[in-house]
């Protein structure tokens, strides 16, 4: 059974450890350096300025997508759920009750990148930073059906 459900200040601290266990598997071109960067900024700032909810697999939390607005601004599945659905759950739930139409992803993610195109996201630019100012390239995809 699954479940989706609000998140609240409560479930940061697993969420951020679904959120490392993701960017661990999938982030190879991050240094340690950056991931602990990220991290803080993460549990700092940024979950508590997003729309958070989480994906329950029975008693386990499978991932979670944080909105804002239309905008999706992060979606991690902890890497045990990886090719089982969860994504797209999340996915499905975010475009039926949040009108998703965008989203960034970095350039060097190709697993990420096809997983919003199969879902009908296109790219539509390009920035050679991150939102950090890191040189990890960003696509910026909008929703096209």
């Amino acid at each position: 059974m699954y479940t989706i459900t609000q998140a609240s200040p409560e479930d940061y601290a697993r969420l951020l450890q679904i959120w490392e266990a993701s960017v661990r598997a999938t982030h190879h071109f991050l240094s340690e350096e950056d991931i602990q960067q990220y991290k803080k900024a993460i549990m700092d700032e940024y979950f508590a300025q997003l729309n958070l909810h989480f994906l329950s697999h029975g008693p386990h939390i499978a991932g979670f997508i944080g909105l804002e607005s239309n905008y999706i601004q992060m979606l991690f599945i902890d890497p045990e759920y990886f090719g089982q659905g969860m994504g797209t759950r999340l996915m499905q739930f975010a475009c039926n009750h949040y009108k998703v139409q965008y989203v960034d992803v970095n350039e060097q993610n190709p697993g990420a990148l096809s997983f919003y195109r199969r879902m009908g996201f296109e790219v539509f630019s390009r920035s050679p930073l991150d939102p950090s100012g890191k040189p990890f390239p960003m696509v910026h995809m909008r929703k096209t059906h």
